[in-house]
Order: structure tokens, then sequence, then C-alpha cells
């Protein structure tokens, strides 16, 4: 598999960062979420995100925990795996002023919830590969090992052809469909 890099960008679309383009790399298999979905899912996190504590596992650009970090959430934890990926969303950060308040962890999103959380989350978001059975494993894991806070919301963006996950104790709050994507969003 060629992993060469080629510049693309993000654009964030709210808050103090609003229109601020960002520099990502390009990877195989990593989709940013478009604009309208984040959009879309912005809207339902009106009232959420100002204060908040966000988790971005498997954050690839990085445009939900930026979206976040630019529209008020007290911080954001980046966990990226692709060491070059992780690299280029610290200097994302670095860029923004925001390493206060952003932490980049280059480490394996699966591993990283397989122990117990020392903090909790108020919003966390999930985008894996599509072509991978990590979601469910990963959703299990935040779940048993402490890393939602009560009532944390959790975004799940996964291919359009498959069903939405069931997860004890969780409901669904919202969900739409864009193209081949499918997203979800659980109230834990």
């Amino acid at each position: 598999m060629n992993k060469r890099a080629k510049s693309n960008t993000i654009r964030l679309i709210s808050g103090q960062w609003r229109g601020r383009r960002l520099p990502v790399l390009a990877r195989e298999g990593l989709r940013p979420s478009t604009d309208r979905v984040r959009e879309t899912l912005f809207n339902w996190l009106m009232y959420d995100v100002a204060g908040a504590r966000c988790l971005d596992l498997f954050a690839g650009t990085g445009a939900l925990g930026l979206e976040c970090l630019s529209r008020g959430a007290d911080s954001a934890l980046f966990v990226e795996v692709d060491q070059s990926v992780a690299a280029q969303l610290q200097q994302n950060l670095q860029t923004l002023n925001a390493l206060e308040t952003g932490e980049v962890l280059n480490q394996n999103a699966l591993d990283f919830v397989g122990r117990a959380a020392p903090q909790p989350f108020d919003l966390v978001f999930l985008d894996p590969p599509f072509d991978s059975d990590l979601l469910v494993r990963v959703m299990t894991r935040l779940q048993d090992n402490g890393w939602l806070t009560e009532g944390a919301l959790v975004y799940v963006e996964q291919a359009s052809k498959q069903d939405p996950q069931q997860t004890p104790g969780w409901t669904i709050f919202k969900e739409g469909k864009a193209g081949h994507s499918r997203y979800t969003l659980y109230q834990a």
C-alpha cells in the first residue's frame, strides 16, 4: 500500500476559528467528515460543546475535536495511530495556539480505551475505518472502562450500509445519512 503523503485542507465551520483552513495529510482510508455532516452534528450539539471535555478517537484530520475547541470546549484529546497524521494534527494545534486545550496521542484507539479512564469525557467522537470491526469493541470498552460521564454524547460515523450499533444503556439521540456515511449521536 502506497502511503505517499499529499496535501489537503479542512475548514473549521464555526467558533473562534471560523473559516480557518488547516493542512491535513491524505492517507488511504482517511475520510474527513464533510462540512455538511459537521454542520448537522454541531447543530445537534449546539448546547453541549462549551465547557465539555472531548475525546476524538481515530482522530485522523482532527476536524471534530478542532471544531469543539473552536466552539469553546474546555479540552480535546485526539488519539491517532498514524504517526505522520498525528504529527500534522499536533502542528495544527500549535498553529491555532491550542496546545493548552488540545493534546494529541499517537496511539491505537482500541488499546487506549482498553484501560480504566483516568477521567471521563462529555463528548466522544468515533470514526474508525469503515472496513474494520473496531467500532463495537471500542464502544464496549468506552462503556466498561469508565470513559463516559453520565449522559455523555457519543458520535459515531460508519458506512451507510451498516445498521446503527446497539450498545446497552445507550440511546440513539439523532441520526442521518450522507453519501457513503451513516452518522449517529448516542446518549450514554
